[in-house]
């Protein structure tokens, strides 16, 4: 079902983005070769009770934590590890959903540990210019092809990397999946047609 929110539920949102935002910023921070996967996941922790935000991904489905916190070749969704410290050159991704007074915000950030290689450094631009060009089809009128289109279409036709199709954005609001589904590939002028008061998650993940 898709619910279509108001400008007074779409701000509450907009303010839980803010304090995931401000949580991803902070992890700037402290993210580098030492720590472990379990220190991330301690910082979000310690961000979200402090700001009063709850972390909707712990007790979803029995999953233990605030953050997935997943390295290099592991595309999303695995757990903080206190045995996993990081590396000079790794790629780390942390995701994660909170809510703020009742209103949802989901958001994952790919940070560089120390020196990374060149390839690191094109695919964390590569991955972030796909999803601005979902970003601009995220519009009234247009259909959630197109959103999927345009990601595709660079990543692979113009880039030559591989877009994964496993895994796919959605809804969000009231809880942290709803309809539609957001594939990160399609056909232009395909699919839902997209109206005012929608929210979506984007998420595009690429792989060499």
């Amino acid at each position: 079902m898709i619910t279509l929110k108001s400008p007074r539920e779409i701000e509450g949102m907009r303010k839980a983005g803010a304090v995931l935002a401000g949580m991803h910023i902070g992890l700037r921070n402290i993210i580098k070769p030492g720590i472990s996967s379990w220190d991330i996941e301690k910082f979000a922790v310690r961000y979200f009770e402090e700001n009063n935000a709850k972390p909707e991904e712990k007790g979803f489905e029995g999953y233990d934590f605030a953050t997935c916190v997943s390295v290099n070749d592991e595309i999303c969704h695995a757990f903080p590890r206190k045995d996993l410290l990081l590396k000079n050159g790794d790629l780390v991704k942390v995701d994660t959903v909170i809510s703020v007074d009742g209103y949802m915000s989901d958001s994952c950030w790919a940070f560089a540990v120390g020196d990374v290689s060149d390839e690191v450094k094109k695919l964390m631009e590569v991955t972030k210019k796909a999803l601005y060009l979902g970003i601009d089809q995220a519009i009234v009128g247009n259909r959630i092809g197109d959103i999927g289109y345009a990601i595709q279409h660079y990543v692979e036709d113009e880039m030559g990397y591989g877009d994964v199709r496993e895994y796919v954005g959605h809804g969000i609001q009231p809880t942290m999946h709803e309809d539609p589904m957001v594939p990160a590939y399609g056909e232009a002028g395909k699919g839902l047609r997209l109206r005012d008061g929608m929210t979506i998650t984007i998420e595009p993940m690429v792989n060499v």
